[in-house]
């Protein structure tokens, strides 16, 4: 228990010696994808997003998972008959026309995902260059917000738990891919399989795609098999995992239901100090993408 008061108190100070993050020379664009669900891929793409805005950077989340649960914990409409991402990507419609901030954010702007994204899929299949089109609506909107004097840092593609059309969009408009990986015992499950498919668009459709972060979730410091997650997947994949890990923690769980991220639902809870700290290390690291 001592050990962990420690480590928090640790956390909060080095979190709280950054008051801002460094800006990249250029838009990273990061897809966050595991298509095992339950890995805290949509909870991690809303507390990072949240912890790059609060530290002073701009930052886009498209909500590209039919259920949108990114839209709701940013707190973005996404009722039936709301615009976002499928108006984007299958109609052609210019994301400027289509993005909401976040309202406890300034600087985060969301494109929200509306159940008429699950007919997607089915619809992408017959249209011209199927794979790119969120890439060139994204590239797009990028270079407009430049234009304006209003670069985006960084873009979160959340993705459906699957390896359909949509993901693939996702891997076609992003450089980076975010893997959250539980501190579980089938954690390493499903991942070759993840991989294989990050090589194959690599190799087929966007040679800059780029595995460069790897981020240990629902740690339970106090159990074993935990370390045990932990050690093997740094042995797997070196230094792109991420130095902190995020815990298993109520705050985090809770904060959706309020729709909010835990970073303004419980700003001094541990999640929300290992989400700013993870944030903090991804913004550290622009050698190879800036």
């Amino acid at each position: 228990m001592a050990h962990e008061a420690q480590a928090h108190v640790e956390l909060a100070h080095r979190v709280a010696s950054t008051p801002t993050f460094a800006r990249p020379a250029d838009t990273r664009v990061f897809v966050v994808a595991n298509q095992k669900g339950g890995v805290g891929k949509t909870t991690t793409t809303v507390n990072i997003a949240a912890a790059m805005a609060l530290r002073g950077l701009r930052v886009l989340v498209i909500d590209l998972d039919p259920q949108g649960n990114a839209s709701t914990a940013l707190n973005v409409p996404h009722h039936e008959g709301a615009v976002g991402v499928y108006e984007a990507i299958v109609e052609g419609t210019d994301i400027d026309e289509l993005v909401s901030p976040a309202p406890d954010l300034p600087g985060l702007t969301v494109l929200p995902a509306s159940i008429d994204l699950a007919g997607a899929e089915i619809e992408l299949v017959s249209l011209v260059a199927r794979e790119s089109r969120l890439d060139r609506a994204l590239q797009s909107y990028l270079a407009d917000s430049k234009e304006a004097g209003d670069p985006i840092d960084y873009v979160f593609i959340d993705c459906p738990p699957s390896l359909g059309l949509l993901t693939v969009n996702a891997m076609v408009a992003g450089r980076e891919v975010l893997i959250p990986i539980q501190c579980e015992y089938y954690a390493l499950e499903g991942l070759g399989q993840l991989i294989r498919n990050i090589d194959l668009v690599k190799s087929h459709l966007n040679p800059s795609l780029d595995v460069s972060t790897i981020l240990l979730t629902m740690y339970d410091a106090r159990t074993r098999l935990a370390s045990g997650v932990v050690d093997e997947v740094r042995s797997h994949f070196g230094t792109t995992v991420l130095r902190t890990t995020i815990p298993r923690a109520v705050r985090i769980s809770e904060a959706p239901s309020y729709q909010q991220t835990v970073l303004t639902y419980d700003p001094s809870s541990s999640g929300a100090l290992s989400y700013l700290e993870a944030a903090r290390e991804i913004t550290a690291n622009t050698g190879a993408h800036s």
